[in-house]
């Protein structure tokens, strides 16, 4: 018997199937031949991937299936025709293998890769800890007592989740092709929240999720006074930031850290608030978040002589404004120059001013257009990379190519930040090789 998985490449997929590998479990998957950064791990693990194809279907196989899939997927159909085949779709097989552990998921418009990655290096210095983060990486130890799972919001995919413990880092609209509106989207966090078992860490700066009912005891955490734990005293530059962590009135650590941006703060508080209520000392926490090493495409930073190439996943108008915010302080005296790519119609077309003011904080706005595949969801969408490229101080609109990637070239020195959910990515390694060159 063998696990399948259809969509291998997707992020929470790949990663996965990262974690049956480590248990030991005989891992396949199937996906498109195109070349995506998830699939590193995959291949360092030689777990085999194929093409689709229902000949991929073996009797007794357990079947995993990415959730952009439906039932009639060919490998789909042929699992569910097979009496001897267990189909699960994704979250719903993570479901049950949260139980199997002391559970910890991480759920939020923002910061959940980030701050899973951050916990998973700090609770790894105390329990052997296995983890799932939405970049592609998961990790399985044999003997792992606790599990940590982003957990995300999109069409509800997270109620398929009872942890013992949440982190909760923010709520913000978002995925409009599937919300209706604010209400609808803090409806599903109310539901989630309404199933942690033993204990909830929330950002008490956000203005919703204090409202938010808990059968469980809640712990803040944020800048504001009343927060349970506090960050104060902050101060970020070039080579960092510190602050000091405030609990109960008394300052109980001082944390230096080589990352910079209000996000990697609010990330790692949460993260030290979460391993402080399982139980870990000050001074281990700060140790564990002065281990992290990051993640895929969060905040990936390389230096080539004087310019500066930044990868990051942020695809929604405040995580854009936020990226570009760390990238000034900590290069101060570069100029920034911001792509992105947008990923949804819907997206675009909501907050399309939104997405304008943020690309207009960086000393240069360009912006790629929408994938090949890329549709408008419904008839209501006529959003088009136009409108936002005419909403830009001086805009400009590139693809990957490598004439793009030589207009970029003779734009520098600069820090490009390069944004978005598709494969921006590429343009860069362009850019990359011809700087290295």
């Amino acid at each position: 018997m063998s696990f399948h998985f259809t969509g291998i490449k997707g992020t929470g997929m790949a990663a996965l199937a990262e974690i049956l590998y480590d248990q030991g479990k005989e891992v396949q998957g199937s996906d498109i031949e195109k070349y995506i950064f998830t699939e590193d791990g995959l291949r360092d693990r030689n777990i085999p991937i194929y093409p689709f194809d229902p000949e991929n279907i073996h009797d007794n196989d357990t079947v995993i299936v990415g959730l952009s899939f439906g039932k009639d997927h060919p490998e789909v159909a042929a699992a569910l025709a097979n009496p001897s085949v267990k189909v699960y779709w994704y979250n719903e097989y993570l479901g049950h293998l949260l139980e199997d552990y002391t559970s910890i998921c991480v759920a939020g418009c923002h910061g959940k890769s980030t701050t899973t990655g951050i916990l998973a290096s700090v609770l790894s210095l105390g329990d052997s800890t296995g983890f799932l983060i939405g970049d592609g990486h998961g990790h399985m130890p044999e003997d792992a007592k606790n599990f940590i799972l982003e957990s995300c919001e999109f069409k509800r995919h997270f109620l398929a989740y009872h942890p013992d413990y949440a982190i909760i880092t923010n709520i913000e609209l978002d995925h409009m092709d599937y919300y209706k509106d604010l209400d609808d989207y803090i409806s599903a966090f109310a539901q989630f929240a309404s199933q942690i078992k033993k204990g909830a860490v929330i950002f008490g700066d956000d203005p919703y999720l204090k409202d938010l009912d808990y059968p469980c005891p809640i712990i803040t955490y944020g800048l504001e006074e009343g927060n349970d734990y506090r960050a104060i005293n902050f101060v970020q530059g070039h080579d960092g930031m510190e602050y000091d962590v405030e609990h109960d009135g008394k300052i109980l650590v001082h944390v230096t850290l080589d990352e910079v941006g209000y996000p990697f703060l609010w990330d790692s508080l949460g993260a030290f608030a979460m391993a402080s209520l399982l139980g870990m000392k000050p001074e281990a926490i700060v140790e564990g978040l002065q281990a992290y090493k990051g993640i895929n495409r969060r905040f990936v930073i390389e230096e080539i002589g004087e310019n500066v190439l930044i990868d990051d996943y942020a695809h929604h108008p405040t995580a854009i404004h936020n990226m570009i915010a760390a990238a000034k302080a900590k290069y101060p005296d570069k100029k920034v120059i911001a792509l992105y790519k947008p990923d949804r119609y819907s997206r675009l077309q909501y907050f399309l001013d939104g997405f304008a003011k943020s690309l207009n904080e960086a000393d240069q706005a360009i912006v790629l257009d929408f994938p090949a595949n890329a549709r408008p969801e419904d008839e209501t969408i006529t959003v088009t990379i136009d409108d936002l490229l005419n909403k830009l101080n001086d805009g400009m609109l590139l693809d990957i190519s490598e004439e793009s990637a030589k207009k970029l070239e003779e734009m520098g020195p600069a820090v490009y930040l390069f944004m978005s959910s598709k494969d921006i990515y590429l343009l860069r390694d362009k850019l990359k090789n011809n700087l290295s060159n």
